[in-house]
């Protein structure tokens, strides 16, 4: 939710002396971040969760959390190996 956040760009990130954060699941402290009050995009979360409902639905399971999404994810994976 930072307004310097952009996944096209290396470290993910508009600021040059950003440090990159590797373990996005645990705490971080960042002292370039800047709340960035229009970065919510209510369209693509939508869309990610349509995806992810499809791919839980694909593999025959009703749960999405993040723990079965990663492991529906390494499935799908190893279909195209």
């Amino acid at each position: 939710m930072c307004k310097f956040y952009d996944s096209t760009v290396p470290k993910k990130c508009r600021e040059d002396d950003a440090e990159e954060v590797i373990e996005k699941d645990r705490l971080n402290f960042c002292e370039w971040f800047k709340p960035g009050y229009d970065v919510f995009d209510a369209a693509r979360a939508r869309k990610e969760a349509e995806a992810k409902d499809a791919l839980a639905s694909l593999f025959g399971q009703d749960d999405t959390t993040e723990d079965s999404y990663e492991e529906l994810v390494n499935e799908a994976d190893k279909l195209f190996k």
